[in-house]
């Protein structure tokens, strides 16, 4: 194989897409059209209490223990901010959806094909724990029946 080797096609190491900038954009229009319809506010205007949730939500973001290969906010399993900054923005990411789908359809789409993949990414995840684990009380009852076997 080592001779041969070197005629074979180069793999090229996985590439992983920096996601954040464009989560981060999903998230200050969620932010806007919840913010305008819930405390009247106008053009690029927040009102403080959501200026101070995104500006939140922003920072964790950059300090994401997940780096680039962050996943997206609502499918983490560790929210970076507090419980109930976590309730808020979840709320707000949650109440906007059937709006973002009208005003920004294909943005939404992404987000969701995004969601998905995450979701099957953790699927799979817990499947190949299930199958270590059935595979280690498997082997424990071979050799139980083989200690009695030999009795």
């Amino acid at each position: 194989m080592g001779f041969f080797s070197r005629f074979l096609p180069k793999r090229k190491p996985a590439e992983f897409k920096n996601n954040i900038p464009k989560e981060k954009q999903n998230i200050k229009k969620t932010f806007g059209m919840y913010c305008h319809r819930h405390h009247d506010t106008k053009g690029d205007k927040l009102c403080p209490k959501c200026t101070a949730l995104l500006a939140t939500v922003m920072t964790k973001m950059n300090r994401c223990p997940y780096g680039i290969t962050k996943p997206i906010c609502d499918r983490c399993d560790r929210p970076c901010f507090g419980a109930t900054q976590t309730k808020e923005f979840m709320e707000i990411m949650s109440q906007n959806q059937g709006r973002m789908f009208f005003t920004h359809p294909i943005m939404t789409i992404k987000h969701k094909l995004a969601g998905m993949g995450v979701d099957y990414a953790k699927y799979q995840q817990q499947k190949k724990i299930d199958d270590k684990a059935k595979a280690k009380e498997k082997a424990a009852k071979e050799r139980a029946k083989g200690r009695k076997g030999k009795k």
